[in-house]
């Protein structure tokens, strides 16, 4: 297992790098895995193999997640995580300094998803302990804005993330927020001035904005984007209301800071 161990070694001094070279750690960790399928690595304790090995693959594995978390590649990314499971629940292992992090990162992940249920399964297998762990808390704040329907910290969470990978995750919520923001946006209003418009829908450039009027096909119209118009008039409901008091709220957040 020493040539396993060296690998993890240099996958995990890749992966710190402030640029990270994914195609490099994909073929590393394509050598991992053989690796470990040849010695018959890939079980757990309880099939009889010695706890060092298991540790090593299972230190194998979390670097595995966090590397699909950096590559974008959610299918690895559930894979690893259920690999993992097993080594997780071995209470004979020695505790793993990656557990948590990749922990977290599952339950952010499901939350982009919108599989809430299963968010709530998975947190309660968590260990009260391990609950105040910055990696826990992080997508357990991120829960309740969303059922709080308070967008703004889930954005305001994106620039305090626990660990750069969780960035990707929040970025599949804020497109699903968006689109709700928009869909409300376009039953209360025929225009917005384009300024607003960048703010309500949290983004950072008026560039931005105008890719994601072109999704939703709407238009320009000076300084302002004009939304697509309805086959029929839609009941009427309190967005007006609670966009002014987003853009009121993203304002003073401005100001403060």
């Amino acid at each position: 297992m020493d040539e396993v161990v060296n690998l993890n070694d240099g996958l995990k001094k890749e992966l710190a790098k402030p640029k990270v070279d994914l195609r490099k750690c994909e073929s590393v960790l394509a050598r991992i895995k053989l690796l470990l399928v040849k010695q018959s690595a890939l079980q757990p304790v309880d099939h009889g193999h010695p706890i060092e090995s298991s540790v090593i693959a299972r230190d194998s594995l979390e670097l595995g997640a966090l590397w699909a978390a950096k590559d974008h590649n959610i299918p690895a990314f559930e894979r690893y995580i259920l690999q993992l499971k097993a080594y997780y629940a071995d209470r004979r292992l020695p505790p793993s300094q990656q557990m948590l992090r990749v922990l977290g990162l599952n339950l952010l992940r499901l939350l982009a998803q919108n599989r809430i249920s299963e968010f709530h399964t998975e947190l309660e297998q968590i260990d009260a302990a391990q609950m105040d762990s910055v990696y826990i808390k992080h997508p357990v704040e991120i829960e309740q804005s969303l059922m709080e329907g308070s967008y703004n910290k889930v954005w305001k969470n994106r620039s305090n993330v626990p660990a750069e990978e969780y960035v990707f995750f929040i970025d599949i919520l804020m497109k699903t927020i968006r689109h709700e923001i928009a869909s409300c946006s376009e039953k209360a209003y025929s225009s917005l001035p384009i300024s607003d418009a960048v703010t309500l829908l949290y983004f950072t450039s008026e560039d931005d904005l105008l890719s994601f009027a072109k999704e939703r096909n709407w238009s320009l119209d000076r300084q302002k984007v004009v939304f697509a118009e309805e086959d029929s008039k839609a009941v009427e409901i309190p967005a007006g209301k609670i966009i002014r008091q987003a853009l009121n709220y993203a304002r003073d957040l401005e100001r403060i800071v």
